[in-house]
């Protein structure tokens, strides 16, 4: 086990090459693969559900759609407690435990999707726990952001979130592949037959077919198991005042850190009870979206702040940065970036399906969308290559900002992204009515790819913001506390995709998308690029 640092200084030019660069990047490249199973078990499923639908399991659109949304509500409500684990747990206490636990949502998912006949509240209860997966984001980035010198934050935290967001890719080529073969044998189940044609990277797969869907769950055991040895034995808690002063033994440290997820759980389990229609185990009283994610947020911060004890008074000290009006501006700007990739990754795969997998024709003088189109793309085939190009290139987008400075790069970015909506929203609008919905796949596609690029590159250049605006202290909790809310997008674009697309309105949600990164474009350029700003293009 590797031992408590103190006296931890990355500024200290002499620390750093006598030993802490050592130390620090071996923190980074074991936090890089295990904040990336994080992703990939979140996020999953997007992919899940379109084979789901391709198997025939009996849910509708919408009621899969929700599955994905789930996992996104909840892996956001996680990040807000995730936020603050490192100061009261430690680095190397937080990643163990909440890596190890992502071992109990992949096994369930894996047995619920062996049997057709599994109740849709079981996928439900699968997808609330592989928000684990998403909440480790906030714990993973606070904690690396403590290891190195500001003079390379933008690199540092562009190469964890980017190389870690690869779990998204990873997942998106790697599930549809393992679900073609008996990877676990006799031990993973039987089969199922698709019905209808599926996909992978290297080409389409006909409809009759075994596929072993329950792999998608499994698979991430081979890495998650290692992974755990890994970052007990190979990472480090800094025990110094300004990172984790008062960590205690590693069971008390888990304790606190349990507690603290199940308060996070709890909340998001209130609100989706707010949200979902009797049907799908909901109140019915299907309050606005905004709304209730408004009441989780609010919720979950006072539960926290409402724990007696060690756990409160340091988490009172970290609510300061709620004072710091630029926690807020950033907020909104980091959700402009990440949310938008988070959100468009896990709608992406489900969205080319829907939209492009089935012929809109007009029947009796009704608009239908249910026969199935032979010349639609394969959403498995494509949906990897949005993400893929979104986290390659966030790294980069740190690295640019570091030498341009983060503000001008974000407004640069922002301009792309208005217009790569607009495009998205035209290309979805002709496909949707019709017959060959496949003739305007290509400018979507390029479309939506150049969204994700500019999203990657803004990710890397408000890290680098944040960096500069805040003190040593605040700088972790504000990356958690702004990619806690960032993280919504990952519920909120799957739920506003699916309704408006069953709406046959499906442009509508990237006009509202659109008008949003406007709002962050006055936004960035009144607060960190006039010329009297407070921070000038940090």
């Amino acid at each position: 086990m590797a031992k408590d640092l103190s006296n931890w200084n990355p500024e200290d030019e002499q620390q750093w090459a006598s030993g802490g660069k050592k130390i620090a990047t071996r923190n980074l490249w074991i936090s890089i693969p295990a904040l990336l199973c994080g992703f990939a078990v979140w996020l999953y499923w997007g992919i899940i559900t379109v084979q789901m639908m391709n198997l025939g399991f009996p849910f509708e659109q919408a009621e899969l759609f929700s599955l994905t949304a789930i996992a996104g509500l909840s892996g956001a409500t996680l990040r807000i407690p995730s936020t603050f684990f490192i100061r009261i747990a430690g680095g190397r206490n937080t990643l163990f435990l909440t890596t190890s636990l992502l071992i109990i949502p992949a096994v369930g998912t894996g047995f619920a999707l062996q049997d057709m006949n599994t109740s849709l509240w079981e996928f439900q209860l699968w997808a609330l726990f592989s928000g684990i997966g998403g909440g480790n984001f906030a714990s993973s980035m606070s904690n690396i952001s403590y290891f190195f010198p500001k003079k390379v934050q933008g690199y540092a935290l562009g190469m964890n979130a980017g190389l870690g967001n690869f779990g998204v890719t990873t997942m998106q080529i790697l599930v549809p592949l393992v679900m073609t073969f008996a990877l676990f044998g006799a031990m993973g189940g039987e089969s199922l037959t698709l019905l209808s044609t599926s996909g992978t990277l290297i080409g389409k797969i006909a409809a009759g077919t075994e596929t072993y869907i329950q792999n998608a769950g499994f698979v991430w055991l081979l890495l998650l198991v290692p992974l755990a040895f890994a970052t007990w034995f190979g990472m480090n808690n800094i025990k110094d005042e300004h990172v984790s002063p008062h960590i205690g033994s590693p069971f008390f440290a888990f304790a606190k850190i349990l507690f603290m997820l199940a308060v996070g759980m709890a909340t998001a389990l209130f609100g989706l009870w707010l949200l979902l229609p009797e049907r799908m185990s909901g109140s019915g009283l299907e309050l606005d979206k905004a709304l209730v994610l408004l009441i989780v947020i609010v919720l979950t911060v006072m539960l926290l702040k409402m724990i007696p004890g060690p756990i409160g008074r340091n988490l009172s000290r970290q609510y300061q940065i709620f004072g710091n009006k630029h926690t807020w501006v950033m907020t909104v700007i980091y959700t402009m970036t990440f949310g938008s990739f988070i959100g468009f990754s896990a709608a992406f795969a489900l969205s080319i399906k829907v939209i492009f997998g089935f012929q809109h024709i007009m029947v009796d003088g009704v608009m239908t969308h249910s026969t199935a189109n032979p010349n639609g793309p394969s959403a498995l085939m494509y949906a990897w290559m949005g993400p893929f190009i979104g986290a390659l290139i966030r790294p980069v987008g740190g690295m640019i900002s570091d030498k341009l400075g983060g503000a001008k790069v974000t407004q640069i970015i922002s301009v792309i992204m208005v217009g790569s909506a607009l495009g998205v929203a035209y290309f979805m609008q002709q496909a949707y009515q019709s017959a060959t919905p496949e003739q305007y796949f290509v400018p979507f596609l390029l479309l939506f790819l150049t969204l994700f690029l500019a999203s990657g590159i803004g990710n890397g250049s408000t890290f680098r913001s944040i960096a500069v605006i805040f003190n040593k202290e605040q700088t972790g909790p504000v990356l958690g506390w702004s990619s806690a809310v960032a993280a919504y997008g990952a519920f909120y674009i799957p739920q506003v995709l699916g309704e408006n697309i069953k709406a046959a309105t499906p442009e509508y949600a990237l006009y509202g998308f659109a008008g949003f990164y406007m709002v962050c474009i006055i936004l960035n350029w009144w607060f960190y690029l006039r010329s009297t700003s407070e921070f000038k293009n940090p």
